[in-house]
């Protein structure tokens, strides 16, 4: 049973009315709040909205209009919930529920054909997806076109299913593609069909419990004495000599390359003291303000205060295996590298030399992996922004062993 209440939570003189939704789940009691776009004045919520038989019939009138918009907003929302109860609810399944109230749908027709329903949930969603997300889910829409001339049949919604998986997992395996990449692109598939059953069309009720396990991946990263072994190399060519910099600024900064190499001196200021870099990561939206390290700010003194020249994503790709191959990060490991095989570019895991297997993610994963144990993990999460300390730890490679020697440490 779920109940819902507004409130006026504004300083302001006139705002939106909040709506606050209470319900119960699995013996929890859960509080989620949205905003509304009704308005009203500070003064009418607190002194006369809720006045009995209201003398003043300006009052009276205006407490109809408002009643009767807040019943409409209650009614939908508590009609979606009643439909949904078999979904997590979050504070985002309620914006969204407001969302459809002010911009209802009827007029759109929703696809139920999956491949189309990827580009109707891209453009419902425009506002808030990246451009390299956009990417990821047409090629998923891509491989299900495929899929759809080799099975010679149009997946739908409601067929997202164990059968259906099953055929997926096959195909791409047949195509040379990754366990991983399968279990990521599965992933997606679910968020499509997922915000479908938001919106009111019926899923397959496995749905929820389709997965594929994640493959074991190695964790590559350069270690301080990879580090200290590159940075004090002397290179002939000053491309590489720009992306080495740019190199050891990623694995004391701990940012992906859509961060770091957009990086300027104009993001710098210094308070107490310390050096702090001011950014918005691309991928996240957030403002976020890191201490600079003292191997960033050496850098910074060698080139006058200014960051490296700036350099495509693919080009410092290039860059920094040559500048481990000349350091000479030449040891034997496992890891996987992307190959051009008879099925076209795949990810092929062998043991190769270290330095084939550097790529832009080296110095996010170095920072990580370095300073695990020298600084607490709070921070550590907060400069790499991961979503949780499970998923940090992950990322990083740490197993429960690993985390009670650890703690042992401690003792």
């Amino acid at each position: 049973m779920a109940t819902v209440n507004f409130l006026y939570r504004s300083t302001k003189d006139t705002a939106p009315l909040n709506l606050r939704l209470l319900f119960r789940l699995n013996d929890k009691d859960f509080v989620l709040g949205a905003k509304t776009k009704l308005e009203v004045s500070k003064h009418y919520w607190a002194k006369e909205h809720f006045q009995k038989r209201p003398k003043d019939v300006t009052i009276s009138n205006k407490q109809i209009e408002v009643n009767q918009e807040l019943n409409k907003i209650e009614n939908h929302i508590l009609k979606a919930f009643d439909k949904n109860d078999s979904l997590l609810f979050t504070k985002e399944w309620l914006e969204l529920q407001l969302d459809l109230y002010y911009n209802p749908l009827q007029k759109v027709e929703i696809p139920t054909n999956l491949v189309q329903y990827i580009d109707f949930y891209i453009n419902y969603r425009k506002n808030e997806v990246t451009l390299t997300s956009i990417k990821k889910f047409n090629v998923v829409k891509h491989k299900l076109e495929r899929m759809q001339s080799k099975f010679k049949h149009t997946f739908l919604i409601n067929e997202i299913d164990d059968s259906f998986k099953n055929d997926f997992v096959s195909f791409q395996i047949e195509n040379g593609y990754s366990q991983n990449t399968i279990q990521r692109e599965l992933v997606f598939i679910k968020t499509f069909c997922k915000h479908a059953r938001f919106l009111g069309l019926e899923t397959s009720p496995q749905l929820d419990n389709l997965r594929v396990d994640k493959a074991k991946a190695e964790k590559i990263y350069l270690t301080i004495d990879e580090l200290e072994a590159i940075e004090n190399k002397v290179f002939d060519s000053d491309y590489l000599d720009n992306a080495r910099d740019w190199l050891i600024i990623s694995c004391y900064t701990g940012q992906r390359v859509s961060d770091f190499l957009r990086f300027t001196k104009k993001m710098i200021r210094v308070e107490n003291s310390k050096s702090l870099l001011e950014f918005t990561q691309k991928k996240t939206d957030k403002l976020v303000t890191i201490p600079l390290h003292k191997k960033v700010l050496q850098i910074l003194d060698k080139r006058n205060g200014e960051f490296p020249r700036s350099l495509s994503d693919q080009r410092y790709n290039d860059y920094i295996k040559e500048v481990c191959k000349l350091t000479g990060i030449n040891e034997l490991t496992q890891g996987g590298k992307m190959i051009d095989t008879d099925k076209g570019m795949r990810k092929v895991s062998g043991v190769y030399p270290k330095y084939e297997l550097v790529t832009s993610h080296i110095g996010r994963r170095s920072f990580a992996s370095n300073f695990y144990g020298k600084i607490p993990t709070s921070y550590l999460i907060y400069i790499t922004a991961h979503g949780s300390e499970a998923q940090f730890l992950c990322y990083i490679g740490k197993s429960n062993k690993d985390l009670a020697l650890e703690i042992g440490n401690y003792f």
